[in-house]
């Protein structure tokens, strides 16, 4: 049994239609524009991260960081995005935060999953 994060991710490869699997990620606690990385990850054969850990997450400004340049780059694939970041707001500290990532070589969409 795994345990799941209080923030999870999911990718999905539009553009190839599946799972984004092997992609680099990071979290980070944003406070007054600093940066203060809380964990980091590979996507999994489904393209998820759920298992950063298990303890309870503060209110607050978040970011996810994807290495979708490098993700594309070992495909042989051209991307305008290298990097994308997503920035969010924690306010419910009893909440789950689901940030998936729609993604293509030229763009991407997200919104809070469940």
């Amino acid at each position: 049994m795994t345990t799941k994060s209080p923030i999870t991710t999911h990718i999905l490869d539009l553009g190839g239609g599946r799972p984004a699997a092997g992609v680099a990620v990071s979290l980070y606690n944003v406070l007054r524009g600093r940066e203060t990385l809380i964990a980091e990850g590979i996507t999994d054969d489904d393209g998820r991260i759920m298992d950063w850990f298990d303890t309870a997450i503060e209110k607050g400004h978040y970011r996810l960081t994807f290495e979708t340049g490098a993700w594309y780059q070992q495909r042989g694939l051209d991307t305008f995005f290298p990097q994308v970041s997503l920035d969010f707001q924690v306010s419910d500290t009893n909440a789950h935060y689901h940030v998936p990532l729609l993604l293509n070589q030229w763009g991407y969409s997200t919104y809070r999953g469940s």
